[in-house]
């Protein structure tokens, strides 16, 4: 199998038309992967030879574990479950506005709700982007915490929870957003916080907007610093929400989106995981000029180079792999 110009399919009755047809899911996804000729993921070695019967490719170089699946060195590696239905699982997850449930996948591909949950994590996964460019211009820094509604809590539990102004005990995520400048839409970075301390705050913020940068904050008392390098104003939102350019109104809109994704969809989500689920909101946040079919190709070009096994995604250090068992207990 060698690849060729990919026919991208444009809507979801395309993809699963397309998708339905195993070898030709194998080779669009090894289109997407290795656009310029297909190689080793182990050597690098282009010298391969590709088993139609197994849908595998051999290298010709002598080296353990020469033949490999198009799924091997990605996010999908050592999942039993067959590449048309991983494919599946990223077009919905790309393009649902506000996320799928594990519920949901599992029903429409045929698989377990323990399998749907894992899988989405691996394409969770690949929508994880690093950056090594800095925003600048004009930029919101804003802060949001995720975790029960009082409303909902026993009058008890809602006494010895809810202290203070209400987050102590929820998890807090900084976003930075970078407002459209007439070139490019406007763009969200996000990190899950152990804590919103100043030194915390302003370490997020140099790691991520370039010096001289505009930065529009709230009242909050870890941003009161940032004039030492930016041009830095606030709002209060106990006066006002907005004053002139003065606002976080881009930020509000994409906790708003993320909050909606959260009670609407997933309903309950452990801090330990949630960094994987704003990724993926802000993924489709970024990318929400393009069409479908972008996004979707975009995400599977950041599933290679990265790998998820259950036991790291379930926290638990103490599953022991024996040596050339499936790592991957669950599909």
């Amino acid at each position: 199998m060698e690849t060729k110009t990919i026919d991208f399919p444009g809507t979801l009755i395309e993809a699963i038309r397309k998708f339905s047809d195993l070898d030709y899911a194998t080779a669009f996804f090894a289109g997407v992967r290795w656009p310029h000729g297909i190689c080793c993921p182990h050597c690098g070695s282009v010298a391969v030879d590709y088993l139609p019967n197994r849908r595998l490719w051999q290298c010709r170089e002598d080296h353990p574990r020469n033949q490999f699946s198009v799924k091997v060195g990605t996010v999908f590696e050592e999942s039993r479950l067959p590449i048309d239905k991983c494919l599946v699982a990223v077009w919905l997850e790309v393009n649902a506005k506000n996320s799928i449930s594990s519920c949901e996948l599992a029903r429409a591909i045929g698989v377990t709700q323990k399998t749907a949950w894992f899988l989405l994590h691996r394409v969770r996964l690949a929508l994880h982007q690093g950056h090594f460019d800095k925003m600048a211009g004009t930029v919101e820094a804003d802060e949001t915490f995720i975790g029960g509604l009082a409303k909902n809590m026993h009058k008890a539990e809602r006494k010895r929870k809810i202290t203070g102004t209400g987050g102590s005990n929820k998890t807090a995520i900084m976003g930075l957003l970078a407002r459209h400048d007439g070139k490019r839409h406007s763009t969200v970075r996000t990190k899950v916080m152990q804590n919103l301390q100043h030194d915390t705050v302003r370490t997020v913020v140099n790691e991520n907007v370039a010096q001289g940068s505009t930065v529009y904050t709230d009242a909050f008392q870890a941003y009161r610093t940032l004039g030492q390098a930016y041009f830095h104003d606030f709002v209060d939102h106990t006066e006002a929400y907005v004053r002139g350019a003065v606002h976080t109104n881009g930020l509000e809109n994409f906790w708003a989106m993320f909050k909606r994704c959260i009670k609407g969809t997933h309903i309950s989500v452990e801090p330990f995981h949630l960094g994987a689920y704003v990724d993926s909101e802000a993924y489709r946040f970024n990318n929400r000029e393009t069409d479908d079919a972008a996004r979707f190709i975009g995400a599977l070009k950041g599933a290679p180079g990265k790998r998820l096994t259950y036991k790291t995604l379930i926290g638990d250090t103490s599953l022991e792999v024996a040596p050339g068992s499936d790592r991957d207990a669950v599909n």
